[in-house]
This record gives structure tokens, sequence and C-alpha cells, in this order.
């Protein structure tokens, strides 16, 4: 318990105080929660449903997937630029990164477009 609650007042002195935190049925991080709230005015909301903590888990699944075999990078910067374009891949599919004429192009043009490093109106 004390590893997670120091986790967790790290967390919260680098990112400020959350309302509420989303977890999985873990015994530690629930005690580090209610002992950091036992000194707090306004608790922090604790939500310990699968399905929530799951669609956190999910979200960054693809760049566990990659995370293996980039560890035979020479460089860290090598395997930055790499992860740069998994995740921008991962942003056209999922319609976060939109341009003009970006719904004529496929996926792979708009990242070659992104690759070439040709001038975009951004919407």
């Amino acid at each position: 318990m004390a590893a997670a609650k120091g986790f967790f007042e790290k967390a919260m002195g680098t990112n400020g105080d959350p309302n509420k935190v989303a977890m999985d049925k873990s015994g530690a991080n629930k005690a580090a929660i209610d002992a950091i709230n036992a000194g707090r005015h306004v608790p922090i909301l604790v939500r310990q449903v699968n399905y929530l903590n799951s669609i956190v888990e999910q979200d960054h699944r693809a760049i566990k997937r990659v995370t293996k075999p980039m560890l035979n990078f020479k460089s860290f910067c090598a395997a930055g630029s790499v992860l740069i374009g998994i995740e921008l891949i991962h942003m056209i599919r999922k319609g976060q990164f939109v341009f003009d004429g970006a719904k004529a192009t496929s996926f792979a043009d708009q990242f070659s477009t992104l690759a070439a490093g040709k001038s975009l109106n951004l919407a």
C-alpha cells in the first residue's frame, strides 16, 4: 500500500488532484486512495467498475503491443520517431486528425502526405 500511496501522491503533485479515479479491483490501490481521502475535505471519488477501467486500458493497448519489437532500436530518438508515426496512424484511423480533403483520401495517402512534409490546410 505504501508504494501505491507514494505513486498517487507523486502523480497528484505533478498533475493536480483528480475528482474521480477509475481503477481495477486492486486492494492496495483502493487502500491508498482511502488513506489519501482521510486527510482531505473533499474526497476523491473511486470508481472500481471493470468496464470503465477497461476503456482506459484499451486506449493504450496498441502501444503495449509494439513495445517489445522496439527494444532493439539503437537510440531513443529512433524509437520515438517510430512511435510518433504509429500514434499518428491511430489518430488518423480514429478521425482525430482531420484536414481539408481528408475524407477523399485513404489513411495511407494521408500518412504519406504528412510523411512527405507537404503542407496541409488543417481544419
